[in-house]
């Protein structure tokens, strides 16, 4: 049994079966458009898949073209078919207007469904009691399926309330039915949005203006991660032309998070945000490998950016005697003092490491030209001197020469050259102690792990590529930029296609010989790639070296950052947004709070937060919404016990969560340490856990998974049982705050240890 807090679940109208009926007809008018819609998409796919593969390329590349935006068109109209319309207002004006996930036309073009982020929806989410915003009753329609199967109301003319039902209104949450609904709800292995029931603080923070880092800090079960999807959502919406040509970029805290969140997007209508982790961030790197905690914090700090700047300066080196080469006869000797020269004009451009040694080699080889001359006596023509610089730089001598004061550098091998030769580790870092060094020193070919790609972008940053080929490249394309967008345009006013699509995107496309390359698959694969927009999940755990990267791909500075810094893990992470922030954006974010839990239940949230507070972590404002009978369940079992107990407590949570919901999810959570013996209790008592493998994401869609805290970072679960929380603690308070703030019914803590402060009240 639950209720709400503070609100009253009983204050809202169920619909007669006359209004149901009539919701009904509704209903079935809007999925009868969309199924128009999709059909009439289907048809001219079909009819532009017939042409063939014949016609000139620029047909060609225009029929590919056309087919991936049909084919986008159909995936978004196949994404919302469920809960396609749920909600109503009835404003002052006697209008009335349907919201959903997408926006629906008739042929006439009268709206028929307002999508959900237009302006014209913002007061089905805003309008209270105190602030109507001229709507004079809300709707809440609930559907299964096609079928609605009832309707929760909402008078918010204050005129038509008594003094009391208007203050029950003030203090409950918008939509109490449907929202509690959805809590009850059994998981799924997969997020679902939360667009129906988006509640006031939530809206203000998704409809926040593009410009800028907005910081959304909030704990447990606030909805974080659906607020910055939604936003997601809304952002491209709201600013298609700018955002569509360069994309959104949402970063998760791992690949099973991101697996856990991939519905939620295409559900909202949107198909084109890049997601990924930081470990995934630098296209061809595949960070498989694991390290200390240490290891990694210490990798994560800002000063290993000068030191990845100091081990790319030391490759360019004045040798200390010259060089002599013989060539046809001729003696040429590489000074010192030539080499130093030629340095100095390639740094003063300013330019990264690679590139400006290319500046390096012509000096020098030009140096040398002059002297070859010199050695021969007469003067040296133009068309000559070139065919000398030709016979120099084909030369073994010459090249091994240059090379060794100016080595051509991949960030691969310069970082696995700082950590396999420690001279070069002592060369690049003296501040850093011994110890540290040894920290970081490592065989050349081991794999890279998620806090070496920072340091990988870092020094691709500063060595970048040889671009002379790039440069020439670059002036064709522009010149064929120009051509293709002005096509373009003429192609989508001939067929008013302009709606769907901008005309630089179609060029991209026209461009791109086919339908494979969009601009999220664009972006993904070119490491310089910069976003319009950047969202960021679970931020608090991102070392300084990761807040580099993300900066670099977003230099407009508009990112949401999403977290909580009472949850951080990483040793590295955030204790304080401004500690962590001001360093990197200074006055360019803001922070919007939310305080109400909606995952929860109360016994469970308030004790997790005693926890934390007894614990020293900086913990948010926190209400559930509602309360559960008996959520917290405490079993303490002697340590030869303790698995066995575990392993019952699994065991039970699966049939109550299967005979309550039919179908639900359970999670058993313990340190990495105990994974495997909680593993082989669970096996002994006749479950199969699905476990995460360091390269793989547990399957979410099993009925019981094994994780540790930091897996279950960001996810949700119907019950979960906790597995020594002393353990955990003893690692990290904010882990064990995550792992105590993940049921959405019943946390079950089984302890042979003494229970850490807090638990018990």
């Amino acid at each position: 049994m639950s209720k709400v807090v503070g609100g009253r679940e009983n204050a809202h109208v169920t619909g007669t079966n006359d209004e149901l009926t009539g919701e009904q007809k509704t209903v079935d008018v809007m999925y009868g458009r969309l199924d128009e819609l999709r059909s009439g998409t289907r048809e001219r796919l079909a009819e532009v898949r017939r042409t063939g593969p014949a016609g000139s390329p620029q047909n060609r590349s225009e029929r590919d073209a056309f087919a991936t935006l049909y084919e986008d068109r159909l995936s978004q109209l196949e994404a919302v078919e469920e809960r396609l319309v749920f909600g109503r207002i009835d404003l002052d004006d006697d209008t009335r207007r349907y919201i959903g996930r997408i926006g629906l036309t008739d042929d006439e073009q009268t709206q028929l469904l307002t999508d959900w982020r237009a302006p014209a929806a913002q007061a089905f989410y805003r309008a209270t009691a105190a602030h109507p915003d001229g709507v004079v009753r809300r709707r809440h329609v609930v559907t299964r399926g096609r079928t609605v199967t009832s309707v929760e109301d909402e008078v918010l003319d204050l005129d038509l309330l008594t003094d009391e039902d208007a203050q029950g209104r003030l203090d409950g949450l918008s939509g109490e039915g449907a929202l509690l609904a959805g809590l009850r709800a059994g998981r799924t292995g997969r997020m679902g949005d939360i667009v129906a029931t988006i509640q006031g603080e939530q809206d203000a923070i998704i409809r926040s203006e593009l410009g800028g880092a907005l910081v959304v800090q909030g704990g447990p079960g606030t909805g974080k991660t659906a607020v910055a999807l939604h936003r997601a959502a809304y952002l491209l919406y709201a600013h298609r032309r700018t955002l569509e040509r360069s994309g959104v970029l949402l970063v998760g805290p791992s690949r099973t998070f991101l697996r856990y969140i991939d519905q939620v997007l295409p559900s909202l209508g949107e198909t084109g945000v890049v997601t990924t982790t930081i470990g995934e961030l630098v296209p061809g790197v595949l960070a498989s490998g694991t390290e200390d905690e240490a290891v990694a914090e210490l990798k994560g700090r800002a000063t290993m950016a000068p030191i990845i700047a100091r081990a790319v300066r030391v490759r360019q080196r004045v040798p200390a005697e010259s060089t002599t080469v013989r060539i046809d006869g001729v003696t040429i000797v590489i000074r010192p003092g030539d080499i130093a020269g030629a340095m100095h004009r390639a740094r003063r451009q300013h330019r990264p490491h690679n590139q400006a040694r290319v500046t390096f080699v012509r000096d020098m080889l030009g140096r040398l030209a002059d002297q070859y001359g010199a050695q021969l006596g007469w003067d040296v023509q133009p068309d000559e001197r070139q065919e000398i610089i030709g016979e120099l730089r084909g030369n073994r001598e010459v090249r091994i020469a240059l090379n060794l004061a100016w080595m051509p550098l991949t960030p691969q091998k310069l970082l696995s050259d700082l950590y396999s030769r420690p001279w070069r580790l002592e060369q690049a870092a003296p501040d850093l102690t011994s110890e540290q060094r040894a920290l970081l020193e490592r065989d050349a070919d081991a794999p890279w792990t998620p806090a070496d790609v920072p340091l990988l972008d870092e020094a691709a940053e500063l060595l970048g590529e040889d671009d002379q080929a790039a440069r020439a490249q670059a002036r064709v394309a522009a010149e064929q930029r120009a051509t293709e967008v002005a096509y373009a345009r003429q192609v989508l006013e001939s067929t008013g296609s302009g709606a769907l699509v901008s005309a630089e995107l179609l060029a991209d496309r026209f461009a791109s010989g086919g339908p494979a390359l969009t601009t999220a698959e664009r972006a993904a694969s070119d490491r310089s790639w910069t976003y319009g927009h950047v969202v960021v999940d679970e931020a608090q755990e991102l070392s300084a070296m990761a807040w580099r990267v993300l900066l670099r791909r977003v230099p407009t500075r508009s990112l949401t950052i999403v977290g909580d810094v009472a949850q951080t893990s990483a040793a590295g992470g955030a204790r304080s947004w401004r500690r962590m922030l001001d360093p990197v954006l200074r006055d360019s974010w803001r922070l919007n709070e939310l305080t109400v839990n909606y995952r929860t239940p109360a016994a469970v949230a308030d004790a997790a937060v005693r926890m934390a507070k007894a614990a020293g972590l900086p913990v948010s404002p926190l209400t559930s919404a509602r309360e559960v009978d008996d959520a917290l369940r405490i079993t303490r079992e002697p340590a030869r016990g303790l698995l066995d107990a575990a392993a019952d407590c699994a065991k039970q949570a699966v049939t109550d969560v299967s005979d309550e919901l039919g179908a639900g999810r359970v999670a058993v959570i313990a340190v990495d340490a105990s994974v495997l013996a909680v593993r082989a209790a669970l096996l002994g008592a006749g479950l199969a856990p699905a476990v995460g493998q360091p390269t793989t994401a547990a399957d979410l869609d099993a009925p019981l998974v094994l994780l540790t805290p930091r897996e279950a970072k960001g996810l949700e679960f119907d019950a979960v049982v906790l597995v020594e929380p002393a353990d955990v603690l003893a690692e990290s308070a904010g882990d064990l705050y995550v792992a105590m703030t993940r049921p959405t019914r019943v946390l079950h803590v089984v302890h042979s240890a003494d229970l850490p402060a807090g638990i018990e009240a």
